[in-house]
């Protein structure tokens, strides 16, 4: 039976999309999609398989800390779970443009694995995974052990490149990206607050694709409804090397051209030529521009472990995988989820979580010899602060298309207007996927 709308909206509200949101690319179409983040994913029965085996997950953010929730809800008590993660709790990229205004804190959004281990009984080990053989089958660990699978999941994340004339090590000490929540927000807020009145923030925005949250044009618009409050006459530069508003075009033009326009300039094709740290300068194909705060968003790619495990075959950058199951394309037995995968989806933390349920429904299937689901849906929602109050959104939910074997569009929209109510939504929506993923 379909379902009707209102069930459709509650489904989604449950899975950590506001009803707003969710009402807004309602289609009877997206049903699957609801139902797969709810967890019915096989005839509608949520019961586990009674499958058996080592799963080891590297990797504890909104990936991989989902998948190892998900697998032990639908997998079973017989399978044998351990998450690898270097990092003691999980500190949130969603909403950490916020800690820039200084309307929330890096505290605030770091999240514990508690949950994984005392409720879903997952064994959590603190280390760094070192590298994997997958002829052996096993993940070697900075504390020295090594651990055997029948099953491993990669959620490594992503690494940035070094820009032309900057160093890796620059991101830490002087021009942070903060594009990984942490200490680097924290240095760009002190930079922000220390700018003088009348100066110019510069920030760049890699060619797509790149991770999602915290979103760039999110970033500058935050940014600059921060600096009319506090450093006036002071403006942002958005050097995007793409050529067009690659998220919520309607939003973002209202909010660049309107909303913010006097303080915030976007220059599309601006691919960056080099960074002159002497002059405070950065060159790009359309321009130069002298920044006193440089925020450079540099290209990234898959993460370490994932290069070196020999995962990484999709333009050099990224690990292909089927998306039925998120199974390596080139090793098998390795499954890799998140922003390290090339897919046709975005690298946010929802659809993160979306494709952690995909793999938590495969994963049991694949260790009893069961067929995999052959339509399997993904849901996500985006949630943008145009100002300090007020915020648009952007839907969509993708179906598979076994005619292309990746995941296409299949309904999409975007906020019709910009608002306080959709800023309070955007609290209720971040609360519900952060509860759906580490609680």
């Amino acid at each position: 039976m379909a379902l009707s709308r209102r069930n459709f909206v509650q489904l989604l509200g449950a899975a950590g999309i506001s009803a707003a949101a969710s009402a807004a690319f309602f289609d009877e179409s997206a049903a699957n999609a609801a139902r797969y983040a709810e967890g019915d994913v096989s005839n509608g029965s949520r019961t586990p398989r009674g499958a058996s085996g080592r799963v080891v997950i590297v990797g504890g953010g909104m990936a991989g800390t989902s998948a190892a929730r998900y697998l032990r809800r639908w997998g079973g008590s017989g399978l044998t779970l351990t998450l690898v993660e270097r990092n003691t709790a999980y500190t949130s990229n969603i909403m950490s443009n916020g800690v820039l205004t200084g309307q929330t804190t890096i505290p605030s959004l770091q999240y514990s694995y508690a949950a994984l281990r005392n409720t879903y009984g997952v064994n959590v080990v603190t280390a760094e995974a070192l590298g994997v053989n997958p002829t052996a089958q096993t993940v070697t660990l900075s504390n020295g052990s090594t651990l055997g699978y029948d099953r491993l999941v990669v959620a490594p994340g992503i690494v940035f490149d070094a820009l032309p004339g900057l160093t890796v090590g620059d991101y830490d000490t002087t021009y942070p990206h903060a594009w990984q929540a942490g200490a680097q927000t924290t240095l760009l807020r002190n930079q922000l607050m220390s700018m003088p009145s009348g100066g110019t923030f510069v920030m760049t925005i890699p060619p797509a694709p790149y991770r999602c949250p915290p979103g760039p044009y999110e970033r500058a618009c935050l940014v600059a409804d921060w600096l009319k409050k506090n450093k006036p006459g002071s403006r942002v530069v958005v050097l995007d090397a793409n050529p067009k508003i690659m998220a919520e075009p309607i939003a973002f033009t209202e909010a660049f051209t309107s909303i913010h326009a006097g303080v915030i300039r976007y220059v599309p094709n601006a691919v960056i030529d080099h960074v002159d740290k002497a002059n405070s300068t950065v060159v790009t194909t359309a321009e130069s521009v002298r920044f006193d705060v440089f925020n450079p968003i540099p290209p990234h790619r898959a993460g370490a472990l994932a290069q070196s495990a020999g995962l990484v075959n999709v333009g050099g950058r990224w690990a292909g995988v089927d998306v039925l199951s998120y199974e390596s394309s080139a090793v098998p037995r390795i499954h890799v989820l998140g922003d390290a995968i090339g897919t046709t989806m975005p690298k946010s933390g929802h659809i993160a979580n979306a494709q952690a349920k995909v793999l938590a429904d495969a994963i049991p299937k694949l260790l009893t010899g069961q067929a995999l689901n052959q339509a399997p849906a993904t849901s996500s929602a985006c949630y943008s602060p145009i100002t300090m109050t007020t915020a648009s959104w952007l839907t969509g939910v993708f179906h598979y298309d076994p005619a292309t074997r990746t995941m296409l569009v299949k309904s999409i929209a975007e906020a019709p207007s910009i608002s306080a109510s959709n800023y309070k939504d955007m609290s209720k929506w971040f609360t519900g996927l952060m509860q759906d993923t580490f609680a």
